[in-house]
């Protein structure tokens, strides 16, 4: 299906825009009643400069950094009732988050670069200094959290890998040098409660430490209509601890180690054939969801006199076994399969991962010298196994299924994938920017990544896919590839006034390829599915981009506007027969878009925001030709915000919020062959409450307020997955 001529001219429009886009300062001076900045953030005084970022490896106000970075601090954290990444993203523009079946899954779309199932991710991960090596890490519950930075545009020169979109940075409460803590408590409208909190301090003489956890549970909140429960249950324990030692006034240690525990269901899906249609949940296997996760990492600064050398070593694995009801998710007696062949199937999908990463880098120091500089390098191992397969479904549950087929009687296996697969990436990198004058200011970097990867086919030979005229696989068959590219970046920076900052660049982002499982490739051709083959090819980005910033009194505006060619960039497939998911490539896909945005203190105390964010895209090359000029997978059309706070006094002894945040997502489409599009969603969410003289503070939060009820997600096939619906109910915090 191809886009009408009505939204042809919309995109020449738009191009025409993208290209002039060096008027945008005049475009976001006029656009102000109707966009945003940071979208929690209190706009900046002449006294009060605002949120301080690192986002460029530099400290700087937001007004000063030559990227589009949105940014939340504490404050703004608790304001907004920040507890998971889904919650920052929807305060931001071009930025939307796709939850699915399973913890692991939740895919960061920036830009129109987007994630799937298997994939490496959109974005870089910073925490606290480390990066996220496995995309299933990313959807965790956020506590005990300093401040929060997304920054849009490929960084691969300053964050690396999968830096192809952006980045984003996540700091959390450091340890203090007196003694300190919080704890808040709460209930939802799901029966459920949860508990969080951190205490800090002196452990001794140059020794802090930090401890900080979160514990929720609910019964969930989208019905199961067949087994007369909820589908959506949750117990989520997370702990973490953080040592500091300041061994001299020029070294520093500091030790972190984390822990999260998940226990949930899993897929949940339903089969349509329109991702706006909602049907009730009727599978008749609950299924489990169990994800451990458990990181270990140690940063170690030294400060000299010209330079700063630092180290960050870290030590991840991850486990997650997903087991539930499969095609077409719905009662033994009423599935297609059954209705067939007389029997039913479901599901199990099993995933390890151990990765070690370590990157040295040596800096000049953080201060307002006119060159400043960076050099390093970076590496990380990683192993990985993944099994998925069918077992039939008799009506006694699921059998969960490791590394061996099942043997349970009562569920016994019908197919069966398994691969293991080792990595290597190394990489070595440079920035450098230089101050010509307090006005202008040019930034460089250059990146060279090298990804040497190795799967084994684990199958044993029974279940491989035989396909005729097809060589087939072989069980212990090794394979290799190695996926390498360069990235560059280049920012030229002018600033004529402390209060207006104008910026434009170029900068390439990368991310490696990888491996389907082995064989379905030969599925894909007996299914006459293109574009999918045992191996995916690394896609890269390349874009240009001009922005600014301004600051008038006490309203903060913005603009950016960006034109990217994203070459090989995901699309899902699901292949039924061995319930595997699997990834193709789009060859060719040219993205237009732009951010206006704007913040304003009206009184004390009170702030409006808005913000929106445009992005089109448009399929250049494909192998089936009928999909040319068709919208790329997974991006949604524009994003809006709008929103509105009171964070001040009441009285002598009382402090109050009112805060209410109204986001719009525009159509998404979600497959190549554009068979459907969401129509757009309409998100509210509010919170008020008060704050006593001594320290304890009760709060009242509605998510999605109004009970939008839509899909989450939709895959080829007709999969769709139930996004929350409303979510409400109140808590209690106490700081000391």
């Amino acid at each position: 299906m191809t886009n009408s001529g009505t939204s042809r001219a919309a995109r020449g429009l738009l191009s025409t825009t993208i290209l002039a886009a060096g008027a945008i300062a005049a475009a976001t001076f006029a656009a102000a009643p109707l966009a945003a900045q940071d979208a929690a953030a209190a706009p900046a005084t002449a006294e009060d400069p605002g949120i301080v970022v690192t986002a460029l490896r530099r400290s700087e106000t937001l007004q000063d950094t030559p990227a589009a970075v949105t940014a939340f601090d504490t404050k703004a954290i608790e304001n907004a009732g920040i507890e998971r990444a889904a919650d920052f993203i929807a305060l931001t523009p071009n930025v939307t988050l796709v939850e699915t079946q399973n913890a692991g899954n939740a895919f960061v779309i920036i830009r129109g670069i987007t994630q799937n199932r298997n994939s490496e991710p959109s974005v870089a991960v910073i925490v606290d200094g480390v990066q996220q090596v496995n995309p299933a890490q990313f959807n965790q519950d956020l506590f005990d959290i300093a401040q929060i930075e997304v920054l849009k545009g490929p960084q691969g020169g300053l964050y690396g890998r999968n830096a192809i979109g952006g980045a984003i940075i996540i700091t959390t409460k450091a340890p203090t040098d007196d003694f300190a803590g919080n704890v808040t408590a709460g209930v939802d409208n799901g029966f459920g409660y949860f508990l969080r909190g951190g205490i800090s301090g002196p452990l001794a003489e140059n020794v802090k430490f930090r401890v900080a956890g979160s514990w929720y549970d609910t019964d969930g909140f989208i019905p199961n209509t067949f087994l007369g429960r909820d589908a959506d249950p949750v117990q989520d324990f997370s702990l973490r601890g953080n040592l500091v030692v300041e061994a001299t006034d020029r070294l520093t240690f500091d030790l972190r180690g984390s822990v999260n525990q998940l226990r949930t269901q899993g897929f949940y899906y339903n089969i349509v054939g329109d991702v706006n249609t909602i049907a009730p949940v009727r599978v008749n296997n609950p299924g489990q969801n169990d994800r451990d996760i458990y990181n270990v990492a140690l940063k170690v600064e030294y400060k000299g006199d010209n330079a700063v050398l630092t180290s960050v070593s870290s030590y991840d694995t991850l486990s997650e076994i997903v087991t539930g009801d499969a095609f077409n998710f719905l009662p033994i007696r009423e599935s297609l399969l059954f209705q067939f062949f007389g029997f039913d199937i479901n599901q199990s999908q099993y995933l390890n991962v151990k990765a070690f990463s370590q990157e040295v880098r040596l800096a000049s120091p953080d201060d307002d010298r006119k060159f400043n500089w960076m050099v390093g390098g970076y590496m990380v191992d990683t192993s990985r196994y993944i099994s998925t397969g069918n077992l039939i479904d008799t009506g006694n549950g699921v059998t969960p299924v490791f590394r061996t087929p099942s043997t349970n009687p009562l569920n016994p296996q019908l197919t069966f994938l398994a691969d293991g697969q080792d990595n290597f990436a190394w990489a070595m990198f440079a920035n450098a920017g230089y101050k010509f004058s307090d006005q202008l200011r040019v930034d460089a970097s250059l990146r060279y990544d090298r990804d040497k990867r190795e799967q084994t086919t684990l199958t044993p030979q029974n279940f491989l896919p035989v396909v005729p005229g097809v060589p087939q696989a072989r069980s212990g068959e090794v394979r290799n590839v190695t996926f390498d590219d360069w990235q560059p970046k280049v920012t030229l920076t002018w600033e004529p006034s402390a209060d207006l900052t104008v910026y434009g660049g170029y900068s390439r982002g990368f991310r490696s390829g990888g491996f389907n499982q082995t064989g379905v490739g030969a599925e894909a051709r007996r299914n006459n599915i293109v574009g999918v083959g045992d191996i995916f090819d690394a896609e890269t980005a390349d874009t240009f981009e001009v922005g600014t910033k301004a600051q008038l009194g006490s309203v903060r505006l913005a603009g950016a506007a960006y034109t990217t060619l994203s070459r090989n960039s995901y699309f899902f497939v699901f292949l039924a027969d061995s319930s595997t998911q699997n990834l193709g490539n789009v060859p060719k896909t040219r993205i237009n878009g732009f951010e206006l945005e704007a913040t304003a203190r009206v009184a004390p105390h009170f702030d409006l925001n808005a913000a929106v964010g445009v992005t089109d895209s448009e399929i250049k090359a494909f192998a089936d030709p009928t999909v040319i000029g068709n919208e790329a997978p997974q991006i949604s059309r524009y994003t809006v915000n709008l929103g509105a706070q009171y964070a001040g006094p009441i009285s002598d002894n009382l402090d109050g919020l009112l805060r209410i945040d109204y986001r719009r997502i525009g159509k998404t489409w979600w497959e190549p062959f554009n068979t459907t599009v969401r129509q757009p969603v309409d998100l509210v969410d509010a919170r008020a409450g008060v704050t006593f003289a001594n320290g304890v503070a009760i709060t009242a939060f509605a998510q999605n307020l109004f009970n939008e009820i839509y899909n989450a997600e939709f895959s080829p096939g007709g999969f769709v997955f139930r996004a929350r619906p409303r979510r409400y109910g109140f808590e209690v915090g106490y700081k000391f």
